[in-house]
């Protein structure tokens, strides 16, 4: 259901799985069809069917998501959620349709780790059954929906920072490249060491087809982390970027700010360490690890960076912090 960041790899992932006879997509249909993925499904995933629906109407009820998948006969043994974000509309519809055909062996929902709430004490990586979560949060809420209300086989991954080919989510790195394109400062929370987990959707995908050859540990533990264990400063970052575009380290201007005073500034910063590891998806699922490094997937995300179209970089905010440093 709804596949802008990783769907696509997971699509080709579930495609290659024994498990799996045939894939439908239902992909909102605000999407930019001239963008990726969205451009490149009938080249690149021909056997998946794509359902263009109206995810983001409130009324939509279970006629309409049973109709969008096939009819009144259409029945499917795993779920893959990637679009819900609190129990309403068309994401509560999906759930109470799988309630219904009483053949759902996983009801796989991606989350978010957004939704963990770290204190003073929180030991890093954000571990699932330690780590506080927002209770309130509408993924929360999302959670409790399928496994208690619905009482379907819930195992929930909560990602962190995803990107990777055939994605359109560029926010992070961007925010880099951007401003080594123009020659601008990085203004960069101090100290510039708080460490981040970022993925490449590869590995996420890796990550949800795992429940696959493990129903029933998958069922029992509940709760994935969904990131990689190659962590990076955010000062690291700024450097990698640079090596991408090549650009000498020594030319790399990064601008320390107090956190304190300015706050976090551009998401994904934050003013300490905030990652996560997927040590239980290791422990549990049998899961590898990640098999892509950032430093090697920057060479071609820089080349897919050129030639994208970009939007003018507002610097605004970086020059009022800028005039008071």
């Amino acid at each position: 259901m709804d596949e802008r960041t990783s769907g696509f790899q997971l699509a080709k992932k579930l495609a290659a799985n024994d498990k799996i006879d045939s894939i439908v997509i239902l992909q909102d249909d605000s999407c930019d069809l001239e963008a990726e993925p969205f451009k490149s499904y009938s080249s690149d995933l021909p056997d998946v069917e794509v359902v263009y629906a109206k995810l983001g109407d409130e009324s939509v009820d279970t006629k309409t998501i049973q109709d969008w998948l096939g009819g009144d006969d259409a029945k499917f043994e795993y779920i893959y959620d990637n679009y819900s974000k609190s129990p309403e509309g068309s994401s509560k519809a999906l759930c109470d349709c799988a309630k219904s055909w009483g053949c759902l062996n996983l009801y796989t929902y991606i989350s978010s780790a957004g939704m963990y709430q770290p204190t003073d004490t929180t030991e890093f990586p954000m571990a699932e059954a330690t780590t506080p979560i927002k209770e309130s949060s509408g993924q929360a809420k999302m959670d409790n929906y399928i496994a208690e209300e619905c009482n379907l086989p819930l195992v929930s991954f909560r990602p962190q920072y995803i990107y990777g080919e055939k994605s359109n989510k560029h926010d992070y790195i961007d925010w880099y490249l951007d401003r080594l394109s123009l020659d601008a400062p990085l203004l960069i929370p101090s100290p510039g060491t708080q460490k981040v987990s970022l993925t490449n959707s590869q590995d996420v995908a890796s990550l949800l087809v795992a429940p696959l050859d493990n129903e029933e540990a998958a069922i029992e533990q509940r709760f994935f982390n969904c990131g990689t264990d190659r962590l990076v400063t955010y000062d690291e970052v700024a450097f990698i970027c640079a090596e991408a575009a090549g650009i000498p380290k020594e030319n790399v201007k990064i601008e320390h700010y107090s956190g304190d005073t300015f706050g976090k500034g551009k998401f994904p910063f934050r003013l300490t360490d905030f990652y996560i590891a997927p040590d239980m998806a290791k422990d549990k699922l049998g899961y590898n690890g990640a098999s892509n490094d950032l430093k090697d997937d920057l060479k071609w995300y820089y080349e897919n960076y050129k030639n994208r179209d970009r939007k003018n970089v507002d610097l605004t905010k970086d020059q009022e912090i800028l005039a008071q440093l």
